[in-house]
Protein backbone atom coordinates (compact mmCIF):
# COMPACT_ATOMS: atom_id res chain seq x y z
CA UNK A 1 0.00 0.00 0.00
CA UNK A 2 1.04 3.99 -0.83
CA UNK A 3 0.75 6.83 1.27
CA UNK A 4 1.53 9.00 -1.37
CA UNK A 5 1.21 12.07 0.94
CA UNK A 6 3.03 10.22 3.96
CA UNK A 7 2.70 10.50 7.13
CA UNK A 8 3.26 13.71 9.91
CA UNK A 9 5.74 11.90 12.06
CA UNK A 10 4.94 12.26 15.73
CA UNK A 11 8.46 14.32 15.67
CA UNK A 12 6.99 16.88 13.45
CA UNK A 13 8.91 15.62 10.52
CA UNK A 14 7.09 14.52 7.10
CA UNK A 15 8.01 10.89 5.66
CA UNK A 16 6.73 11.07 2.14
CA UNK A 17 6.01 8.93 0.82
CA UNK A 18 5.49 6.07 2.39
CA UNK A 19 5.25 2.28 0.94
CA UNK A 20 3.62 -0.57 3.83
CA UNK A 21 4.48 -3.85 2.41
CA UNK A 22 1.76 -6.41 4.32
CA UNK A 23 0.78 -10.22 3.58
CA UNK A 24 -2.49 -11.82 4.45
CA UNK A 25 -3.33 -15.22 4.95
CA UNK A 26 -6.77 -16.77 4.87
CA UNK A 27 -9.73 -16.25 3.86
CA UNK A 28 -12.05 -13.24 5.19
CA UNK A 29 -15.42 -14.61 6.17
CA UNK A 30 -18.72 -13.54 5.20
CA UNK A 31 -19.08 -12.22 8.69
CA UNK A 32 -16.00 -10.67 8.49
CA UNK A 33 -15.07 -11.68 12.20
CA UNK A 34 -12.03 -13.80 11.84
CA UNK A 35 -9.48 -11.45 11.56
CA UNK A 36 -5.92 -11.84 13.22
CA UNK A 37 -3.15 -9.07 13.20
CA UNK A 38 0.22 -9.67 14.21
CA UNK A 39 2.88 -7.13 14.86
CA UNK A 40 5.62 -8.22 14.44
CA UNK A 41 9.34 -7.50 15.99
CA UNK A 42 12.54 -5.81 15.91
CA UNK A 43 13.79 -7.81 12.31
CA UNK A 44 11.02 -10.07 11.17
CA UNK A 45 8.78 -9.32 8.42
CA UNK A 46 5.23 -9.36 7.64
CA UNK A 47 5.52 -13.24 6.38
CA UNK A 48 4.28 -14.38 9.99
CA UNK A 49 3.91 -17.90 8.54
CA UNK A 50 7.85 -18.14 8.70
CA UNK A 51 9.16 -17.04 11.71
CA UNK A 52 5.70 -17.79 13.99
CA UNK A 53 5.49 -21.12 12.71
CA UNK A 54 3.84 -23.62 15.20
CA UNK A 55 1.43 -20.93 16.43
CA UNK A 56 0.61 -19.65 12.61
CA UNK A 57 0.46 -21.97 9.26
CA UNK A 58 -1.56 -25.24 8.62
CA UNK A 59 -2.64 -27.30 11.63
CA UNK A 60 -1.87 -24.69 13.92
CA UNK A 61 -3.52 -22.46 16.28
CA UNK A 62 -4.19 -19.68 13.90
CA UNK A 63 -4.62 -21.60 10.60
CA UNK A 64 -5.16 -19.85 7.84
CA UNK A 65 -8.01 -22.16 6.93
CA UNK A 66 -9.95 -20.41 9.56
CA UNK A 67 -8.57 -17.64 9.95
CA UNK A 68 -7.88 -14.21 7.49
CA UNK A 69 -4.09 -13.01 9.03
CA UNK A 70 -2.76 -10.21 8.07
CA UNK A 71 0.54 -8.92 8.88
CA UNK A 72 2.83 -5.78 8.02
CA UNK A 73 6.21 -5.03 7.84
CA UNK A 74 7.12 -1.94 10.29
CA UNK A 75 8.68 1.76 8.99
CA UNK A 76 12.21 1.27 9.36
CA UNK A 77 12.23 -2.12 8.24
CA UNK A 78 14.59 -3.37 5.41
CA UNK A 79 11.75 -5.56 4.45
CA UNK A 80 9.67 -3.52 1.97
CA UNK A 81 8.07 -1.00 4.06
CA UNK A 82 9.38 2.80 4.10
CA UNK A 83 13.14 2.39 5.73
CA UNK A 84 16.78 3.62 5.39
CA UNK A 85 17.19 2.24 1.95
CA UNK A 86 14.50 4.06 0.88
CA UNK A 87 14.88 7.18 -1.26
CA UNK A 88 13.11 10.21 -0.10
CA UNK A 89 11.49 10.94 -3.93
CA UNK A 90 11.97 8.25 -7.00
CA UNK A 91 15.53 10.30 -8.13
CA UNK A 92 17.15 11.08 -4.47
CA UNK A 93 19.46 8.57 -2.88
CA UNK A 94 18.33 6.49 0.10
CA UNK A 95 18.20 8.21 3.47
CA UNK A 96 20.73 5.98 5.13
CA UNK A 97 21.51 7.13 8.26
CA UNK A 98 19.68 10.53 7.99
CA UNK A 99 16.42 8.44 7.97
CA UNK A 100 13.91 10.63 10.36
CA UNK A 101 13.08 9.11 14.22
CA UNK A 102 9.89 7.02 13.96
CA UNK A 103 8.28 6.21 17.20
CA UNK A 104 5.86 3.17 17.58
CA UNK A 105 2.59 5.80 17.42
CA UNK A 106 3.96 6.48 13.85
CA UNK A 107 4.08 2.47 12.94
CA UNK A 108 0.53 2.44 14.45
CA UNK A 109 -0.27 5.03 11.91
CA UNK A 110 0.94 2.99 9.34
CA UNK A 111 -1.07 0.09 10.55
CA UNK A 112 -4.22 1.76 11.12
CA UNK A 113 -4.11 3.67 7.49
CA UNK A 114 -3.64 -0.38 6.22
CA UNK A 115 -6.45 -1.61 8.23
CA UNK A 116 -8.68 1.17 6.65
CA UNK A 117 -7.55 0.80 3.18
CA UNK A 118 -8.58 -3.16 3.76
CA UNK A 119 -11.87 -1.51 4.94
CA UNK A 120 -11.37 -4.24 8.12
CA UNK A 121 -13.65 -2.51 10.86
CA UNK A 122 -13.06 -5.14 13.67
CA UNK A 123 -10.06 -7.27 14.67
CA UNK A 124 -10.53 -10.19 16.44
CA UNK A 125 -7.30 -10.54 17.98
CA UNK A 126 -4.17 -7.90 17.95
CA UNK A 127 -1.20 -10.04 18.89
CA UNK A 128 2.71 -9.14 19.24
CA UNK A 129 5.85 -10.10 20.88
CA UNK A 130 8.29 -7.70 22.29
CA UNK A 131 8.38 -4.67 19.90
CA UNK A 132 5.04 -5.75 18.38
CA UNK A 133 3.63 -6.13 21.64
CA UNK A 134 4.71 -2.53 22.16
CA UNK A 135 3.11 -1.73 19.09
CA UNK A 136 -0.03 -3.90 19.57
CA UNK A 137 -0.45 -2.52 22.98
CA UNK A 138 -0.26 1.47 21.68
CA UNK A 139 -2.71 1.07 19.24
CA UNK A 140 -5.28 -1.04 21.23
CA UNK A 141 -5.00 2.10 23.35
CA UNK A 142 -5.57 4.58 20.10
CA UNK A 143 -8.16 2.51 18.79
CA UNK A 144 -9.92 0.77 21.74
CA UNK A 145 -13.29 -0.43 20.15
CA UNK A 146 -11.70 -2.27 17.12
CA UNK A 147 -9.74 -4.73 19.28
CA UNK A 148 -12.35 -7.74 20.55
CA UNK A 149 -9.05 -9.37 21.77
CA UNK A 150 -5.43 -8.65 22.53
CA UNK A 151 -2.67 -10.77 23.21
CA UNK A 152 1.30 -9.29 24.38
CA UNK A 153 3.85 -11.17 25.11
CA UNK A 154 7.06 -10.76 26.54
CA UNK A 155 6.42 -6.76 26.32
CA UNK A 156 6.12 -3.19 28.16
CA UNK A 157 4.18 -0.31 28.66
CA UNK A 158 7.47 1.91 28.52
CA UNK A 159 11.33 0.97 27.54
CA UNK A 160 13.34 0.38 30.47
CA UNK A 161 16.50 2.13 31.02
CA UNK A 162 17.81 -1.60 30.91
CA UNK A 163 16.23 -2.03 27.35
CA UNK A 164 17.78 1.09 26.10
CA UNK A 165 21.18 0.90 27.32
CA UNK A 166 21.32 -2.76 25.43
CA UNK A 167 20.06 -0.78 22.63
CA UNK A 168 23.12 1.98 22.82
CA UNK A 169 25.74 -1.14 23.29
CA UNK A 170 24.59 -2.11 20.10
CA UNK A 171 24.53 1.06 18.23
CA UNK A 172 27.90 1.92 19.61
CA UNK A 173 28.99 -1.30 18.38
CA UNK A 174 27.31 -0.82 14.66
CA UNK A 175 28.78 3.48 14.77
CA UNK A 176 32.47 2.17 15.61
CA UNK A 177 32.28 0.22 12.10
CA UNK A 178 33.67 3.31 9.56
CA UNK A 179 31.52 1.71 6.88
CA UNK A 180 28.38 2.77 8.58
CA UNK A 181 29.19 6.30 7.84
CA UNK A 182 29.65 5.98 4.12
CA UNK A 183 26.16 5.20 3.18
CA UNK A 184 26.08 2.29 1.32
CA UNK A 185 23.51 -0.33 1.34
CA UNK A 186 26.36 -2.51 2.53
CA UNK A 187 27.36 -0.27 5.28
CA UNK A 188 28.03 -1.32 9.47
CA UNK A 189 27.64 -5.23 8.33
CA UNK A 190 30.92 -5.38 10.87
CA UNK A 191 29.11 -3.64 13.36
CA UNK A 192 26.05 -5.11 13.01
CA UNK A 193 27.05 -8.29 13.70
CA UNK A 194 28.88 -7.50 16.75
CA UNK A 195 25.44 -5.69 17.46
CA UNK A 196 23.55 -9.30 17.02
CA UNK A 197 26.33 -10.77 19.63
CA UNK A 198 25.17 -8.33 21.92
CA UNK A 199 21.64 -8.25 21.56
CA UNK A 200 21.58 -12.23 21.61
CA UNK A 201 22.73 -12.03 25.17
CA UNK A 202 19.89 -10.48 26.10
CA UNK A 203 17.39 -12.56 24.00
CA UNK A 204 18.87 -16.23 25.92
CA UNK A 205 19.54 -17.19 29.33
CA UNK A 206 22.05 -18.63 31.53
CA UNK A 207 20.86 -22.03 31.07
CA UNK A 208 19.88 -21.76 27.87
CA UNK A 209 23.64 -21.66 26.96
CA UNK A 210 24.84 -23.77 29.47
CA UNK A 211 22.37 -26.79 27.82
CA UNK A 212 23.30 -25.71 24.00
CA UNK A 213 27.26 -24.24 24.64
CA UNK A 214 28.85 -26.41 26.84
CA UNK A 215 32.01 -27.76 25.82
CA UNK A 216 32.55 -31.62 26.10
CA UNK A 217 36.22 -31.24 26.15
CA UNK A 218 37.90 -30.35 28.97
CA UNK A 219 40.86 -29.52 27.84
CA UNK A 220 40.02 -27.18 25.13
CA UNK A 221 41.64 -23.41 25.13
CA UNK A 222 40.16 -22.18 22.01
CA UNK A 223 37.54 -22.21 19.55
CA UNK A 224 34.66 -22.83 22.30
CA UNK A 225 31.17 -23.49 21.27
CA UNK A 226 29.72 -20.52 22.84
CA UNK A 227 32.03 -18.16 20.84
CA UNK A 228 31.14 -19.75 17.60
CA UNK A 229 27.87 -19.84 18.01
CA UNK A 230 27.84 -15.58 18.53
CA UNK A 231 29.81 -15.79 15.56
CA UNK A 232 27.42 -17.76 13.70
CA UNK A 233 24.31 -15.54 14.62
CA UNK A 234 25.78 -12.62 13.75
CA UNK A 235 26.83 -13.64 10.66
CA UNK A 236 23.33 -14.86 9.70
CA UNK A 237 21.93 -11.64 10.52
CA UNK A 238 24.10 -9.92 7.84
CA UNK A 239 23.01 -12.00 5.54
CA UNK A 240 19.36 -11.27 6.06
CA UNK A 241 19.51 -7.84 7.50
CA UNK A 242 20.45 -4.40 7.37
CA UNK A 243 22.69 -1.97 9.90
CA UNK A 244 20.64 1.46 9.11
CA UNK A 245 17.45 -0.48 9.90
CA UNK A 246 19.03 -1.84 12.95
CA UNK A 247 20.00 1.28 14.06
CA UNK A 248 16.45 3.04 13.29
CA UNK A 249 14.28 0.60 14.51
CA UNK A 250 16.66 -0.17 17.72
CA UNK A 251 15.62 4.04 18.16
CA UNK A 252 12.06 3.85 17.93
CA UNK A 253 11.92 0.68 20.46
CA UNK A 254 13.63 3.27 22.90
CA UNK A 255 10.58 5.79 22.23
CA UNK A 256 7.75 3.39 23.49
CA UNK A 257 6.51 4.79 26.54
CA UNK A 258 2.28 4.83 25.86
CA UNK A 259 2.17 7.76 29.07
CA UNK A 260 3.60 9.95 27.05
CA UNK A 261 0.90 12.96 26.80
CA UNK A 262 -2.07 10.50 28.23
CA UNK A 263 -0.95 11.51 31.87
CA UNK A 264 0.67 8.37 32.96
CA UNK A 265 1.13 4.28 31.50
CA UNK A 266 -1.30 3.36 34.31
CA UNK A 267 -4.14 6.02 33.39
CA UNK A 268 -3.73 5.00 29.43
CA UNK A 269 -3.36 1.20 29.62
CA UNK A 270 -7.10 1.91 31.05
CA UNK A 271 -7.90 3.20 28.04
CA UNK A 272 -7.89 -0.59 26.50
CA UNK A 273 -11.49 -2.73 26.09
CA UNK A 274 -10.34 -5.25 24.18
CA UNK A 275 -10.02 -8.59 26.22
CA UNK A 276 -6.15 -8.99 27.03
CA UNK A 277 -3.95 -11.84 27.60
CA UNK A 278 -0.63 -10.85 28.78
CA UNK A 279 1.91 -13.19 28.12
CA UNK A 280 5.30 -13.26 30.55
CA UNK A 281 8.40 -15.53 30.22
CA UNK A 282 10.01 -16.75 33.62
CA UNK A 283 13.86 -16.62 32.47
CA UNK A 284 13.57 -13.04 30.57
CA UNK A 285 16.01 -10.46 31.33
CA UNK A 286 15.40 -7.81 28.34
CA UNK A 287 11.41 -7.58 29.35
CA UNK A 288 11.28 -9.21 32.72
CA UNK A 289 7.74 -10.80 34.18
CA UNK A 290 7.53 -7.44 36.49
CA UNK A 291 6.73 -5.54 33.29
CA UNK A 292 3.88 -7.48 31.97
CA UNK A 293 2.78 -7.83 35.66
CA UNK A 294 2.40 -4.34 35.22
CA UNK A 295 0.25 -4.32 32.13
CA UNK A 296 -1.71 -6.89 33.74
CA UNK A 297 -2.71 -4.93 36.42
CA UNK A 298 -3.93 -1.72 34.73
CA UNK A 299 -5.21 -3.11 31.52
CA UNK A 300 -9.29 -3.51 32.65
CA UNK A 301 -9.94 -7.24 33.19
CA UNK A 302 -6.58 -8.35 31.72
CA UNK A 303 -5.24 -12.34 32.03
CA UNK A 304 -1.85 -13.06 33.28
CA UNK A 305 0.22 -15.73 32.59
CA UNK A 306 3.45 -16.77 32.90
CA UNK A 307 5.69 -19.26 30.70
CA UNK A 308 7.83 -21.43 32.24
CA UNK A 309 11.10 -21.64 29.47
CA UNK A 310 14.76 -21.48 30.03
CA UNK A 311 15.41 -19.45 26.41
CA UNK A 312 14.60 -16.04 28.00
CA UNK A 313 13.07 -13.60 25.64
CA UNK A 314 13.16 -15.45 22.19
CA UNK A 315 10.57 -17.58 24.48
CA UNK A 316 7.68 -15.90 22.51
CA UNK A 317 9.10 -17.50 19.62
CA UNK A 318 9.97 -21.05 20.52
CA UNK A 319 7.74 -21.66 23.11
CA UNK A 320 4.16 -21.76 20.46
CA UNK A 321 3.06 -25.31 22.00
CA UNK A 322 3.02 -23.57 25.71
CA UNK A 323 1.44 -19.99 23.66
CA UNK A 324 -1.02 -22.76 22.22
CA UNK A 325 -2.29 -24.23 25.77
CA UNK A 326 -2.73 -20.31 27.26
CA UNK A 327 -3.96 -19.43 23.74
CA UNK A 328 -6.99 -22.41 24.02
CA UNK A 329 -7.61 -21.48 27.95
CA UNK A 330 -7.77 -17.61 26.94
CA UNK A 331 -10.50 -18.13 24.30
CA UNK A 332 -14.22 -19.61 24.81
CA UNK A 333 -15.52 -21.43 22.39
CA UNK A 334 -18.42 -18.66 21.25
CA UNK A 335 -15.09 -16.06 20.30
CA UNK A 336 -13.13 -18.35 18.59
CA UNK A 337 -15.22 -18.66 15.75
Amino acid sequence: MNLPAGLVLESGATLAPVQIAYHTFGTLNPARDNVVWVCHALTANADVLSWWAGLFGPGDYFDPADWFIVCANILGSCYGSTGPLTSGDATAEPLYQQFPLVTIRDMVAAHEALRQELGLERIHTLIGGSLGGQQALEWAILRPTVFTNLVVLATNAQHSPWGIAFNEAQRLAIFADPTYHEGTPAGGQRGMKAARATALLSYRSYDAYGRTQAETDPDRLDGFRASSYQQHQGDKLVARFNAYSYVALSRTMDTHHVGRGRGSAALALAFIKARTLVISISSDVLFPPDEQLFLARHIPGATYAAMDSEYGHDGFLIETAQITQLLEKFYVPSLVH
